[in-house]
This record gives C-alpha cells, structure tokens and sequence, in this order.
C-alpha cells in the first residue's frame, strides 16, 4: 500500500505551483496591458509579489494600476503563507528530517560487500561495534525506533523496518551484501529473517542466533550458514576460564585491538594464488608475513588442527590464522581469496 504523502509536502507543492503561474499571468498580463517586453514584464510581477517597494518600471495605465492591485492582493498572500509554511516546517524539524532521509538513502545505494545485522539489542550491539571496531561496512535493521536511533546516534547505519520483511533487506541492498547476522531477540523472528534472506540471495553468507536447541535445527533448515547459542557459548567460555584460565588470557589478549592488535582470520586460497600447491613450510608465511598457521579447512569441509610444516596448501583452501592487521592484509593479497569471503574466525 503506497504510503500518503505528509500535508507539508502536499502543500509546498501546491504552493510552489501557485507561485509560478501567479508569476507567469502577471507576466502576461503586463505584456498584454502595458505592451511591455516580456523582461519588463516580469520583473514588474516579482517585484509586486516579493514587495520590495521598488517604483513601477514604466508608468501604469487605470487598467495596470487596476491588474496589479489584483496580483498584490493574490501573489502578496500567497508569498506570505510560502514563508509560514517554510518556518513552520523548519520548526517541526521536517527539513532536517528530509536531509537526513536523503542522506540514508544515498548511504544505502553506497553499501556494497557489507553485513545486515538484523536487530540491534545487547547482542547486535556488540556485534557492531565488532565489526566498526574491524573496518567492515554493515547496515543494522531494528524495527523498535527507540534502539535504531540508538545505533544512528552511535554512527552507525540503521533502518527502522522488520528484518524478514523483503522490502526492508532490498533497501539495505541485500543483493550486494557479503552476509547476514540474525541477532533479533525472538528466535522465531530469526527464522523468518534468515528464510527471507536464504530466499532473496541463495549464496548469502547468513549466522543465525538461537535461543535453544530447537530453534538451532529450525534456523539450520531455513538456511542459516552458521548458528550460534549465546548461551551455550557463554557456559563454555565460563568452564574454559575456570580450568584454563591462561589459555582463555592468551585468546583474548591476542585479539583484543587494545592490546597486541592480532587477529585470528580464515583466509582464502584462490585458484591462481602462488600458495596453492605449495607446503607450509616451502611457503613461508611465518617468515614472509609473520602469521601463524593453526588450522586449515579443507575445500569439502574437513578441520586440520595444528597441520604439520610439509602439510599442502591447495586452491580452496582457508587458512585460520593468527597476525597482525597488515600482515593478514597482505597475506590475503598473496592468496588471491575471493573478495568478501575473508570470514572473522570464532573465538
């Protein structure tokens, strides 16, 4: 249903509209009337109009005198109420709300190889914070108005808009986007968000959050690449702390920006990169990059743990590693991995 148009729109147009053929018949009738040149003839009209109290350009006829009395008593209300309505709109904020519409349009139509974080509570928060804190492009959508002004007053991106809604994921330009993270606080509205999403872009990278071991399968089948149970996750982060607490100091202390500004990353291998069909060790890439090796996931799905020095690279591959920022940015450049599919690795 198309959405009616606000009264101050409406009648700005009207107004404008008014203005212009006020203008032109004032035109016309001075050039019929007075046989003026057409300059004349409207320069005497928007003189009248505007009252800027400037003397006639010529000497008026009783039937000049006559026809601008009527466009002062026309145009000079209609001038008038123009300036009312533009003040009142300044006053309501309307203007600045304009602005600010068109300025998160042209926002939109910029995004490209970005996130869609579908809902913006405690959860969807921290992911974008994440993912500022990392320099990776995402747009939130929050259908609650209070929070999505909320992640705009924080300099983020934000729809007001229900994330499984097809007409809200194709203004935040699902089609090119890198990938999805359903983190609304409801898991049916997960669901629904990541069916939607499965359906509009079959190869869309898509995380979804579940709230129990039901709505985990539910999201699996919708389409969901990747389902993650805070809760789940958040016991065993505690269990790990309790029993190997200096590994758990090591992990966050490695990938904290503030402090040795490393990163695990999962880097693809593409098809013409010189590390295909190399071995580990012949490559180098602690030497050359700096980076360490500490897993690799195999083109049909497979895990290698800590792989060996003459463990083969092969096109398809992706290496989970650990560096620094630039070190990972130019060892994705050696690899030649697909634009987009560098994934942040799960810690």
């Amino acid at each position: 249903m198309a959405r009616p148009q606000p009264w101050w729109g409406v009648s700005w147009r009207l107004l404008a509209l008014l203005i212009l053929a006020l203008m032109a018949f004032g035109t016309v009738g001075y050039v019929l009337i007075e046989r003026w040149s057409v300059w004349d003839a409207f320069y005497m009209t928007v003189i009248t109009i505007t009252t800027v109290g400037y003397q006639e350009v010529h000497p008026l006829s009783r039937a000049g005198e006559v026809f601008t009395v009527v466009i002062l008593l026309t145009g000079v209300g209609a001038f008038f109420y123009a300036f009312t309505l533009f003040m009142a709109i300044l006053s309501e904020g309307k203007w600045t709300e304009r602005r600010e519409r068109r300025r998160l349009a042209r926002m939109l139509d910029e995004l490209t190889d970005h996130f869609i974080i579908c809902g913006f509570g405690r959860m969807g928060e921290i992911i974008a914070r994440e993912f500022a804190r990392h320099g990776v492009p995402f747009v939130v959508i929050e259908r609650n108005g209070d929070r999505m002004h909320l992640a705009m007053e924080q300099g983020f991106i934000a729809v007001e808009a229900d994330a499984s809604n097809e007409d809200a994921l194709r203004r935040v330009r699902i089609d090119r986007a890198r990938g999805l993270v359903a983190a609304v606080s409801t898991d049916a509205e997960n669901v629904y968000a990541v069916l939607s999403a499965r359906l509009m872009k079959p190869d869309l990278f898509i995380v979804g959050r579940a709230e129990t071991d039901d709505a985990r399968t539910k999201l699996k089948k919708a389409g969901a690449d990747r389902v993650i149970s805070p809760y789940h996750l958040g016991g065993v982060q505690l269990a790990q702390t309790a029993l190997r607490p200096a590994v758990v100091d090591f992990v966050q202390l490695a990938t904290s920006s503030e402090n040795l500004d490393l990163n695990f990353e999962q880097i693809h291998i593409g098809d013409r990169s010189s590390l295909a069909g190399r071995s580990l060790v012949d490559a180098a890439l602690r030497q050359r990059f700096g980076v360490v090796v500490v897993g690799i996931r195999r083109a049909d799905g497979r895990m290698e743990f800590n792989p060996e020095p003459e463990t083969a690279i092969r096109a398809g591959d992706d290496l989970v590693v650990l560096g620094r920022a630039g070190s990972l940015k130019d060892l994705e450049t050696a690899a030649g991995g697909r634009n987009g599919q560098r994934e942040r690795a799960t810690t």
